[in-house]
């Protein structure tokens, strides 16, 4: 059974075979397994983040492709879910303490951690970036990556089409991910890119 073809199962599942879902399941729950504890370093949220992978898979059955690779579109459910998780950390109370001491940190003359220096140049660096911006894409990336306000409520907001706000988008994240350099998950955690 092993070796049925996964274009077979995916068809399967599709139908709501739970049988085709459970070879998928256990052809990719191992790997899958590796993958998130590589990123989140802690069983019960890998293996919350594991479930919930698959059970979107399972509720979102009629979505799925025979013509795409079911190993990516798991890995990307399972990325997404893995994001999620790091942006509820960065929200919690004890990591905007954390924000509010390196801020505070600044003003300080006790030296710094090497964890912190490299916020800080983070900090730097997209700072620079956004100078390195035309003031029209400044805005639009501030407004849509800084304070979460919609593409189409942007447009709304500085009477533009909607087409224009995504191109003026586009235009500025290059800019900021080429100055940025080395700290891209940090912009990827920080603007939600």
């Amino acid at each position: 059974m092993n070796n049925i073809d996964e274009k077979i199962l995916i068809e399967g599942v599709r139908g709501g075979a739970y049988e085709s879902f459970s070879q998928l399941y256990n052809r990719w729950v191992s790997q899958l397994y590796r993958f998130v504890f590589s990123l989140v370093k802690s069983e019960d949220v890998t293996q919350d983040i594991v479930q919930e992978s698959f059970v979107k898979i399972w509720t979102n059955r009629e979505n799925l492709r025979t013509g795409y690779s079911f190993k990516s579109y798991l890995f990307t459910i399972s990325y997404h879910l893995i994001l999620k998780e790091w942006r509820c950390k960065l929200e919690h109370p004890l990591m905007e303490d954390y924000m509010d001491y390196c801020n505070n940190e600044n003003l300080s003359t006790e030296p710094h951690t090497e964890e912190h220096i490299d916020f800080d140049k983070f900090l730097e660096k997209l700072k620079s970036a956004k100078e390195k911006l035309a003031p029209r894409q400044r805005q639009i990336f501030e407004m849509n990556k800084e304070e979460n306000i919609s593409i189409s409520e942007i447009a709304a907001s500085l009477s533009i089409s909607d087409q224009s706000v995504r191109n003026q988008l586009s235009a500025a994240l290059k800019i900021v991910r080429k100055e940025i350099g080395n700290y891209t998950l940090l912009l990827v955690l920080f603007c939600h890119l």
